[in-house]
């Protein structure tokens, strides 16, 4: 798995670069969820509204992951990583490489975000905390993306989110809960570009659910909706997901995938794995 073998010099190279700079520990453990695909902290699928790494009012966090998602035609490698200022600000970026097996070529496309907390705290407010994200996408291989009736080859999302944890809530468990709504004109997140014939931009909702069975282990779900911009009756996602948090330094990930259609090819189901490093 390719992009994993970044993932040591992406976790390492912080550590070298900044020796003076103290680990950020002032969130509960696994609270800030993990790394999602397109960079934002969150699940794997959907951003969150908390952020990345256990920064705290007056601390700095810094996160770095590799992720990579194999269904029955398609290989998606994404690695990238995030800055979390004070709490208030995370700035994040990926770079995402999307093998399409029955072509023989990749996809690749950059995308770089930003994520604004705006109210609340995930635990200890009353009310669930609130973010608002963008992530502006350019797509550096867009041919193929054209030649599907793609309007444009770059395009910003936007989205406001909310997570809320629930101490106790079942059965004594804690259960922690997101729903994101999304401005978007991306087709299949941007890898085939933006815009088309049936659609140049729609709000569309994304959910989580997670349980966490103690603290460093949470279970979960997640479901993505998203637009059929292209005529390709492009599906939504879901998964259902393992994380484990052995420290507040480390995060594994493993999740079964249904993607459904993508580009008209049917049944795109199978596995995800992620990585990721705090400091």
């Amino acid at each position: 798995m390719k992009p994993m073998n970044h993932l040591f010099n992406l976790i390492l190279l912080p550590l070298l670069l900044f020796p003076l700079v103290s680990f950020a520990n002032g969130k509960i453990l696994a609270t800030p969820g993990v790394s999602q695909v397109e960079g934002a902290g969150g699940g794997g699928l959907v951003p969150w509204a908390q952020l990345a790494g256990y920064a705290t009012e007056d601390e700095l966090a810094f996160s770095a992951f590799c992720t990579q998602a194999n269904v029955k035609d398609f290989q998606l490698n994404a690695c990238g990583g995030q800055i979390n200022f004070y709490d208030r600000l995370e700035v994040s970026f990926a770079k995402q490489d999307f093998d399409v097996d029955p072509l023989s070529l990749t996809l690749s496309q950059e995308i770089i975000g930003l994520k604004l907390r705006l109210y609340g705290d995930l635990v200890y407010s009353t009310w669930p905390q609130v973010s608002l994200g963008i992530q502006h996408k350019s797509l550096s291989t867009s041919a193929v993306a054209f030649s599907l009736g793609a309007q444009d080859d770059t395009g910003t999302d936007v989205y406001l989110a909310a997570s809320k944890l629930h101490l106790g809530l079942l059965a004594g468990y804690n259960v922690l809960w997101n729903i994101s709504l999304r401005y978007t004109q991306a087709n299949e997140m941007g890898l085939l570009g933006f815009g088309g014939t049936n659609g140049n931009g729609a709000l569309q909702t994304e959910v989580s659910v997670a349980m966490l069975l103690n603290k460093h282990i949470a279970v979960g779900t997640e479901y993505r909706y998203k637009p059929d911009n292209l005529g390709l009756n492009e599906d939504d996602w879901k998964d259902i997901f393992v994380a484990w948090f052995p420290n507040k330094h480390l995060n594994f990930t493993l999740a079964y995938l249904d993607l459904g259609a993508i580009a008209a090819i049917p049944n795109q189901k199978g596995w995800y794995l992620s990585l990721a490093g705090s400091y």
